[in-house]
């Protein structure tokens, strides 16, 4: 038997908030996940490559591990390790389970782990053993766990039946972490940048018209068609006749790098906090390819698990506050890009013809921050009257044949 260190792996440079999925005397599979760690750029599994035992955990959910530190060690038979692996000297004999071990790892797959007459006790008194902390080997639910889970319960329902206005204003401290912290890094350099705020108004009746043709066609019902998505494919339309706000700065040697992919960023509020996926080589999608594409990023946001490669390399953002209710708003630049564009609300609103007549226009504002280190206001102002002039008129999409 050899004894095999899971290491946290150097290529994420960052600390982690960490969340093991199994403790000491479970038994793992090969390619079982073993434990989820969330960065300031994604949430990584890390799974194991052997099949073992796991002798020892040297981390708690919600601690913050180095890279390189060791995560957990898990026991496994010597054939299925390659010579060139080294053996971790934790116990020269493989750690065998005691018998209250073997009977805990057999609790359900995310309940937890208690004795039959526990569970029952529990019952009687109408909670849910899941939802009471255990102060046991191995995180066990133990009879005084029941008992004293009811009695603080109790305790609890009086104490806010007295609650004053007043509780509701004491100071409280919340550690950044995970996507928070990311954007706290990502702010404090956008607030060095200069930047150059170009807003325009567009009127989106024509493309509104569009949206409903696809939808009325749509024999899918998985896919829901909406505005964003005809709105990215325009920005890349857009950007392919003005390739400056496709690309990053680098100040040390100044220079602008042009970028070839058109790697289109969403910002999407999370319940981690904010978090800019994107969707990668618009240039070559389909409306229909990047709504497929937009869902999947946004259902992954939703649950928390964005990879990396989701994450990386985007090359321009848009902020969609309009989808909360925003009418507009002023962005930071996600660094390192160029540019990022808020999107309010589509309103119905007034406007007066050339007629001199009133009539109804669904307009949407649209706020362009720019690096005005190099992007100055007319090529600002000519990429936008280009990107206006596709929304405004969307049968011009059809002539991108890429």
């Amino acid at each position: 038997m050899k004894h095999i260190n899971i290491l946290f792996d150097p290529r994420y440079n960052c600390t982690q908030e960490y969340q093991c999925l199994h403790w000491q005397g479970d038994e793992v599979e090969e390619y079982q996940q073993l434990c989820e760690v969330q960065s300031d750029k994604a949430t990584i599994e890390i799974t194991s490559q052997y099949q073992g035992k796991v002798v020892n955990v040297l981390h708690v959910p919600g601690d913050i591990v180095k890279v390189g530190e060791t995560l957990l060690s898990i026991s496994v038979d010597g054939s299925q390790v390659p010579s060139d692996v080294g053996e971790t000297p934790l116990n020269s004999h493989p750690i065998e389970p005691s018998n209250e071990i073997l009977e805990l790892i057999k609790a359900p797959k995310g309940e937890a782990l208690s004795t039959p007459a526990v569970r029952n006790l529990a019952k009687q008194h109408g909670i849910d053993v899941n939802d009471v902390p255990g102060t046991g080997k191995l995180g066990r639910v133990q009879k005084e766990d029941i008992l004293n889970y009811v009695k603080q319960t109790l305790e609890a329902e009086q104490i806010v039946l007295k609650m004053t206005d007043e509780s509701l204003y004491q100071d409280k401290t919340v550690p950044i972490r995970g996507y928070q912290r990311a954007m706290v890094k990502s702010m404090t350099a956008a607030a060095t940048i200069p930047h150059f705020h170009y807003i325009e108004e567009i009127n989106c009746d024509e493309l509104g018209k569009l949206k409903v043709a696809f939808q009325t066609q749509n024999s899918n019902p998985d896919i829901k068609f909406t505005f964003l998505p005809m709105l990215i494919k325009s920005l890349s339309m857009a950007m392919t006749t003005h390739p400056l706000l496709n690309s990053t700065l680098n100040l040390e040697k100044y220079e602008v790098n042009l970028k070839g992919s058109h790697n289109i960023g969403v910002a999407m509020a999370t319940p981690v906090g904010l978090v800019v996926p994107n969707i990668k080589n618009v240039q070559s999608l389909s409306i229909l390819e990047i709504t497929k594409e937009l869902a999947r990023l946004q259902m992954l946001a939703k649950e928390n698990k964005l990879n990396h490669e989701d994450i990386c390399d985007g090359t321009i953002t848009l902020s969609n506050i309009g989808a909360i209710g925003g009418k507009s708003g002023s962005p930071l630049i996600n660094v390192p890009e160029v540019a990022i564009i808020a999107l309010g609300r589509i309103q119905k609103v007034a406007c007066f013809g050339d007629n001199g007549h009133v009539y109804p226009v669904s307009l949407m504002t649209a706020n362009i921050a720019a690096d005005h280190r190099i992007l100055d206001g007319a090529t600002v102002s000519q990429f936008c009257n280009e990107w206006k002039k596709l929304i405004e008129k969307p049968e011009l999409l059809l002539l991108h044949t890429r």
